[in-house]
């Protein structure tokens, strides 16, 4: 790594939606073209291909969270290109775990919660969101009480589906599903489907699915307090009190 001094706010961090260059302001459109390297997934860096002017770097597979490349650059122009929000679920906050705040210029774009949000008419106050792209979908089941609204940010086209499926098994069938694609650009699209007749298909891979949760007498809800119910474990019978296992 070169021995030179940052300069401040040598990293740049613009936020970007579907709508590609159309959605920017002029002080992103600036640092993009003003940057000698622009950072981004492939995706990204087309987007912006007519206005960068720098070298464009799409982001390397399997992913460096330990950001060597931005890093080996600093105190160059710089700029990283994200979705939405990068300090929302994104790579503005594997940036900052790396270099200080005082070095970065971020401009965020609405994020997919928010657009997702307001195509629906939900408060995002009350609403819970969670991001499963790249983790594991039994995340979203503690989250699962009856009248709850979801936002889930996913991987790919296929996890909708999936997720109607972990509904209907733990008796939360009845949950109306909204499948929010490519949010943004001019190929968004919302479609609906109840969890236990989900039958769309060809769905974006960049797609938002918005969870509003109904169950039957049935369902495994997870409480919100400590101590499970016997019942969502499962045992032969020899299984510590509910009490002391709350106390543990």
């Amino acid at each position: 790594m070169s021995n030179k001094q940052p300069t401040p706010k040598w990293l740049s961090i613009v936020g970007i939606g579907e709508d590609g260059v159309a959605g920017l302001g002029d002080e992103a459109k600036r640092l993009i073209a003003e940057a000698e390297f622009v950072f981004g997934g492939t995706r990204h860096v087309a987007l912006v291909a007519s206005l960068a002017k720098g070298e464009a770097r799409a982001w390397p597979s399997p992913f460096d969270a330990e950001m060597r490349d931005v890093l080996a650059l600093s105190g160059r122009r710089v700029c990283v290109m994200a979705s939405g929000d990068p300090f929302f679920h994104g790579v503005g906050i594997t940036l900052a775990r790396k270099i200080p705040p005082q070095e970065m210029q971020v401009i965020p774009a609405a994020s997919a919660f928010s657009l997702a949000a307001a195509r629906l008419g939900w408060a995002l106050q009350d609403t819970e969101t969670i991001s499963l792209h790249g983790r594991s979908l039994d995340l979203i089941r503690p989250l699962l009480h009856p009248g709850t609204r979801i936002l889930a940010l996913t991987s790919d086209g296929d996890a909708p589906a999936t997720i109607a499926r972990l509904l209907t098994e733990l008796d939360f069938g009845a949950s109306r599903l909204t499948i929010l694609e490519a949010l943004g650009g001019p190929n968004e699209r919302l479609r609906l489907a109840c969890a236990d007749a989900f039958d769309l298909e060809k769905i974006n891979p960049l797609n938002v699915l918005a969870i509003e949760v109904d169950s039957t007498s049935e369902a495994r809800i997870l409480p919100l307090t400590s101590g499970l119910a016997d019942h969502l474990f499962e045992h032969d019978g020899q299984i510590t009190k509910r009490e002391i296992r709350a106390i543990t």
